[in-house]
């Protein structure tokens, strides 16, 4: 299947954790960076039936992503999994961000309806994404346009909502945005994506 890219987009093939991020944070700073981390899930039964079909990082490759350079003042979008909530705050206060909200992905069918995935103990119709904020806010932010509620169709496996790029843009207006983990569905034209599926 031909894949055609965004016209405006920016990608970056690459693995983020052998990247050259200081010769980048010397050249590109910015107001929004998006993660969605491969987080190692839990050792007990930890797919219950479900085929993963990425490489999962223990929390200390991700931790020492050098995030900090990479952003004076703006915001940290981090997609979270359950058992990772205390790690994802953790990780945000050691880069020098403060916990300000947090959005909630309710799952839809096609007919709307919730639709619910594997769990340990409930079945999962939701998905989380913290965000942090950093010094002061970017230039131009507009606040409580969006609510931190988005209801959408879920996509194929790993695939996040649209509605968050827009929430994102909407936050933080032209913007210098940066994705961290992207793949090719998240190519996204004026954001700057890198990742090793690109």
């Amino acid at each position: 299947e031909d894949f055609e890219a965004p016209e405006w987009c920016v990608p970056i093939k690459a693995n983020v954790l052998t990247f050259e991020w200081d010769e980048f944070a010397k050249e590109c700073q910015f107001d929004v960076i998006l993660m969605d981390p491969p987080w190692q899930l839990a050792t007990h039964a930890p797919t219950r039936g479900v085929a993963i079909a990425y490489q999962q990082l223990p929390d200390v490759c991700i931790e020492e992503l050098p995030i900090p350079k990479l952003q004076k003042n703006g915001f940290l979008f981090i997609w979270v999994i359950n058992n990772k909530y205390s790690k994802a705050f953790e990780m945000m206060k050691k880069w020098g961000y403060t916990y300000c909200d947090d959005i909630t992905w309710v799952k839809q069918t096609v007919n709307r309806r919730m639709a619910k995935g594997h769990g340990f103990y409930l079945q999962h119709a939701k998905e989380t994404c913290l965000m942090g904020r950093k010094g002061e806010d970017p230039p131009g932010c507009n606040h409580s346009i969006s609510s931190d509620v988005i209801f959408s169709e879920r996509r194929g496996q790993s695939q996040k909502p649209e509605e968050l790029y827009e929430m994102i843009e909407e936050l933080v207006p032209n913007g210098n945005y940066l994705e961290i983990f992207g793949r090719k569905n998240n190519l996204r034209d004026y954001w700057v994506t890198i990742g090793n599926e690109l």
